[in-house]
């Protein structure tokens, strides 16, 4: 009986594969509005790539549903068209690496579509969105921290341009504190100089 009904369904193949194509949509749009109305979300004004990225009273989604939306702490954020770089410093645990990934995960919800986490937000179309964030290794292929570092590092200042989001946390890291803030400095100015 079971071979008969498979049999049966083949000849529906391409329907069943369009409903479910569909339906998934129908799934992800709906799931999206659930998202925008339980968050409070705000419907972002979408702007032409290389314009400001303004967010008010913006916050991470997933910290804010971890602690609650009464213990984040909303983030004013502005990335200028004419001063397109920011450059975060504070003490440890101070949040800079979460405000970081915010800025990141909003551009990308807004890429596909999605209300945001903020009280207003208007946001340019990005071509391409690099994150350098977290440290790891693959020792099997003899890649410390600091070479995987460098290697990711790198394909960002050959790929990026003014049209893309570049996040990158704590460069410079995986060597010395003289090394490192060197390093830094070279890729800040780089970013600075050929990227804009």
């Amino acid at each position: 009986v079971f071979d008969r009904v498979l049999n049966e369904l083949v000849s529906f193949n391409d329907t069943i594969f369009s409903l479910s194509e569909d339906l998934s949509l129908i799934d992800f749009i709906q799931s999206l509005a659930w998202l925008a109305i339980q968050g409070n979300y705000c419907k972002p004004k979408t702007l032409s790539a290389g314009q400001d990225l303004v967010l008010k009273s913006s916050r991470h989604p997933m910290i804010e549903k971890m602690i609650g939306r009464e213990n984040f702490h909303s983030n004013d954020i502005e990335l200028l068209a004419k001063k397109k770089q920011l450059l975060i410093t504070g003490p440890n645990m101070g949040g800079k690496s979460t405000l970081m990934r915010q800025v990141a995960v909003l551009a990308i919800m807004h890429q596909i579509g999605s209300f945001l986490p903020a009280q207003s937000a208007e946001i340019p179309i990005f071509e391409q969105i690099f994150t350098r964030i977290g440290a790891y290794d693959d020792l099997a292929a003899g890649q410390s921290t600091f070479a995987l570092e460098m290697q990711e590092t790198a394909e960002i200042l050959h790929h990026a341009d003014c049209h893309s989001l570049v996040i990158i946390d704590e460069v410079g890291r995986g060597t010395s504190t003289r090394d490192g803030y060197s390093i830094a400095r070279a890729v800040l100015k780089e970013l600075c100089s050929s990227i804009n």
